[in-house]
Order: C-alpha cells, then sequence, then structure tokens
C-alpha cells in the first residue's frame, strides 16, 4: 500500500518538472534584457553616463506612463498603427501579385524586373522625399513611403518562390488536364507560400522603420512625430519613452506574425 502510496505521489510531481524547466528557460532566455536593464538603470545614477543624455530607465517607465494617461501615446500611437497596417497591406497585396505574375507569365517578367533591380539597390528612405512631393504632407505620404519601401522583400521572396516550385508537381499537374490558372493556385501559391511568408517577416520589420522615418519628416502625428517633437524640446525621458514603445510594437509585431506564420505553415510538418 505504501508503494503505490509513492508510486502515486511520484505520478503527482511530474507535471511539474516540466513546468519549472520552462520557467528557468524563460529566464535565462529573458537574462540579457534584465541585464541591460539593470545597467540602463543603475549607469545614470552612479555617473557612468550622463543622465540628460540617457535618462534611468526608472524615469522613462513614469514618463511613458505619463504620456499614457494623457492620451498622447494612445492617439498617435494608433495613428501610426494604421499608417503602417495600409502600406504593408498595399505591398503585400501588389508584391505577391507581382513576384508570382513574374514567375508564371515571362512577359510580366520582362516589363517589371528591370524596374525592381533598378530600385532594389536605393536605399528606402530616400523614397520619403519624394513621397512628399507627390503626395503632400499628410499621411498618403506616409502610408506611400512604408508601401514603396516594403514592396520589393514582398516582391522578390514571391518570385523567388514561384520560381523555385518543384516543375515535377507542376508537370503533374497540367498532365493531368489542369489548366495553368488553376496550376497557379492550387500548386504554386501554395508551394512558394513559405518564402512569401518569409518576405512578409522582412517587409513587416521594414515598415516600422520606414513609418517613424516619415514621421519625423512629414505631418504633426504618429509616434515618429511624437519622439521628434519631445527630443526637440529636451524632454528626454518622454523621448525615450516613445522609442521603446516602437520597439515593443515591432516586437509584439512580429512575434503575432510569427505564430500566425507557424499555424498557416503547419502543413509542411
Amino acid at each position: 500500500m505504501s508503494g503505490a502510496a509513492a508510486l502515486e505521489g511520484d505520478a503527482r510531481r511530474l507535471p511539474a518538472r516540466p513546468l519549472i524547466q520552462r520557467l528557468v528557460g524563460a529566464i535565462w532566455r529573458a537574462l540579457p534584457v534584465i541585464l541591460v536593464c539593470i545597467a540602463w538603470q543603475v549607469a545614470p545614477m552612479v555617473g557612468v553616463i550622463n543622465p540628460d543624455a540617457l535618462p534611468p530607465l526608472s524615469a522613462i517607465v513614469t514618463a511613458w506612463w505619463g504620456l499614457l494617461t494623457d492620451g498622447s501615446l494612445v492617439s498617435n500611437g494608433l495613428i501610426s498603427l494604421w499608417e503602417v497596417v495600409a502600406g504593408l497591406g498595399l505591398s503585400i497585396i501588389v508584391g505577391i501579385g507581382s513576384g508570382v505574375l513574374m514567375a508564371w507569365y515571362a512577359p510580366v517578367e520582362a516589363i517589371v524586373s528591370p524596374l525592381m533591380k533598378s530600385l532594389y539597390p536605393m536605399p528606402k528612405s530616400a523614397l520619403i522625399p519624394v513621397m512628399i512631393l507627390w503626395f503632400g504632407l499628410g499621411a498618403s505620404s506616409k502610408i506611400a513611403s512604408i508601401f514603396a519601401g516594403c514592396l520589393l522583400p514582398v516582391v522578390l521572396s514571391s518570385y523567388n518562390g514561384a520560381r523555385g516550385v518543384d516543375q515535377t508537381l507542376i508537370w503533374s499537374a497540367l498532365g493531368l488536364g489542369a489548366s495553368r490558372r488553376r496550376v497557379l493556385w492550387e500548386v504554386v501559391i501554395p508551394a512558394a507560400l513559405p518564402e512569401i511568408m518569409a518576405g512578409i517577416r522582412n517587409a513587416l520589420a521594414i515598415s516600422f522603420i520606414l513609418m517613424v522615418a516619415a514621421e519625423f519628416l512629414v505631418g504633426q502625428h504618429g509616434i515618429g512625430y511624437l519622439i521628434s517633437f519631445l527630443g526637440d524640446g529636451g524632454v528626454y525621458d518622454a523621448m525615450f519613452a516613445g522609442v521603446l514603445t516602437v520597439s515593443a510594437f515591432g516586437f509584439l509585431a512580429d512575434r503575432v506574425y510569427l505564430l500566425f506564420m507557424n499555424r498557416m505553415l503547419r502543413w509542411r510538418e
């Protein structure tokens, strides 16, 4: 009886070990961030770094809470997120269509490929003044800048993914009587999806960079404008709070997209 009780006790203790292991693993992965936060707090306080140039992390958190409660962080953050969603969404739609059609139809590649090759080496932020000239100082120029900068990674990943599809799959589908349009939708695009989604992930990171850069130059709204305004006014703790907010937005967006990407590509397993 005592042996059975001991076995039952061991069985109850077994699930705790994986939980502890996961907790220890999470702490270990977060350790570099924790150390940076500690150094950020301590260095300005002991005079290693000028507090005017880099305020302590506690002061930045306090300033962040002030920006949140007075509504400026929320209102400007929503505007910035809308610009990212609009610009990135347009680049995904146009980029996937252009890249796949370039790989599938030679005339489309002959027309679009030289344009893509000429724009690829250009720094993406160099397009912002052009978009301001064309679309003015409103949200349209910022959305257009994000669209133009995010388009190339999506086009290239879609093109490479569609061109890299196993020709045996295409020949088999055509040999069974499928039309080229049906092969495109049911064979080429699903097979190219992993590389397409990887290109979209790159474009997602670029979209936040371009959003901030465009708002530095244009307009009176958005997180980038808020950072620039606070920096010009010498309110550096609040300025760093805005910078950390953008970083958090980008990190969370990447994590959410990665979960979505893994779910969409689960069929590969």
